[in-house]
């Protein structure tokens, strides 16, 4: 993502609008139409304002202990409508519980605890990760 890692900063993905628009333009540029947009910790700060602008336009949301869900309502998740499967690790005390507390106002929500894992769930236990996942893709269906 722009600004993280070894990327440079961008003045453009400096505020919410920005990041919808450069998730916009990944999408388009994949040819992707309706994705499922999964999203762990630091990718909240480009999903979560994406999901409550432009939900509409994904199949399905995955938020992995994601940041930044404080920065948003529980009126502003009761009106997305998108299907969510909120998903942490029962190791994370911080981040995990921090997510749930605001995207359990999500209407179309699911919630998976992955044992004996982290924050970064999906490398501390991938196969009940991908389990989890791949079951909530199948109701997408």
């Amino acid at each position: 993502l722009p600004g993280y890692g070894n990327s440079p900063p961008s003045e453009i993905v400096s505020k919410a609008q920005g990041r919808v628009a450069f998730l916009d333009y990944v999408f388009q540029e994949l040819g992707m139409q309706r994705p499922i947009l999964v999203s762990p910790s630091m990718s909240g700060r480009f999903a979560l304002p994406f999901l409550l602008i432009r939900g509409e336009h994904l199949a399905g949301f995955v938020p992995v202990a994601p940041v930044g869900t404080k920065d948003y309502t529980a009126e502003q998740y009761q009106q997305v409508q998108t299907p969510t499967l909120i998903m942490y690790g029962d190791r994370d005390t911080t981040l995990g519980p921090q997510a749930l507390q605001s995207l359990r106002h999500l209407p179309r929500h699911r919630v998976t605890m992955v044992p004996n894992a982290g924050h970064a769930c999906y490398l501390d236990k991938p196969e009940e990760f991908h389990q989890a996942l791949l079951g909530f893709l199948r109701q997408l269906k």
